[in-house]
């Protein structure tokens, strides 16, 4: 039972990590990356769909984006799309492809940028913490509806602690990759 608990709580720290993965990802850092379109979604026929099922999304440049649709009547809808969304570029297109340039990013943007990744870092770690709270109360309940010795106990409360203690380095790698990345465009 005991087994089954931190078996549990390891996979949903494994998907904080994901979800953070896939955030920073989606985080624009100078440089063309198609993960930061995936959460704009564009109205085709009626249905709101997301851009990378509309058309494929290239990187020709370091610094572009290309997006070729896969039905040339879409192209006014992605263009509206990405105006719409909070990613502040201007598409451009010539009747075939868009085209989206990844501007230089200025100091205090990078900084603010890293402002946001460590405050994301954080809120990752924030939950981390919090699967580990509720793990550890998982096995206190059990220990008071079962026969569970002291040293079951504790040695549980050890494990899930050595799995958060990893998560969060993992956590820390990650945003240190990504402050490094947005410091060196």
């Amino acid at each position: 039972m005991i087994k089954e608990i931190i078996t549990t709580a390891e996979g949903k720290m494994q998907k904080t990590v994901s979800v953070l993965k896939k955030e920073l990802g989606s985080m624009k850092a100078g440089r063309a990356n198609p993960a930061m379109l995936d959460k704009i979604e564009v109205e085709y026929y009626g249905t709101m769909t997301p851009l990378s099922q509309v058309g494929s999304i290239s990187v020709p440049e370091p610094r572009v984006l290309q997006i070729q649709p896969w039905d040339k009547s879409a192209i006014k809808a992605i263009e509206k799309a990405i105006l719409k969304s909070d990613l502040g570029l201007n598409p451009n297109n010539d009747g075939t492809v868009i085209r989206l340039l990844i501007p230089e990013l200025t100091e205090e943007t990078r900084k603010n940028l890293v402002k946001n990744v460590k405050k994301t870092g954080e809120e990752a770690k924030i939950a981390i913490r919090s699967i580990r709270r509720d793990c550890n109360d998982k096995i206190k309940a059990l220990k008071k509806e079962s026969d569970i010795s002291e040293d079951e106990i504790k040695k549980a409360e050890d494990d899930i602690q050595k799995k958060t203690d990893n998560f969060v380095k993992e956590i820390d790698k990650i945003i240190e990759v990504k402050e490094k990345e947005i410091m060196t465009v």
